[in-house]
């Protein structure tokens, strides 16, 4: 049974997101979740900022997401 809906394909995964942004919050950066997910320049940013950190578990969370990207996820212009 597959139980992913037409509207899920080509998004982020929104447990993803919220991971990045509470793991920058920790960081004492805030993370536009709507901007994130629609601004490609903006999440290519955060997503730089993120594996440059030396907190492996926000760069881990960056990789997550960059890989969604890369796999046709919406953080596009």
């Amino acid at each position: 049974m597959n139980a992913e809906t037409q509207g899920s394909r080509g998004a982020l995964e929104l447990v993803d997101v919220i991971d990045l942004k509470w793991l920058f919050a920790n960081e004492g950066v805030f993370l536009h979740v709507e901007r994130l997910q629609h601004d490609a320049d903006y999440a290519r940013d955060l997503l730089a900022r993120a594996a440059a950190s030396g907190n492996a578990e926000l760069r881990a969370a960056a990789a997550r997401l960059a890989d969604q990207i890369a796999a046709g996820g919406t953080a596009t212009a």
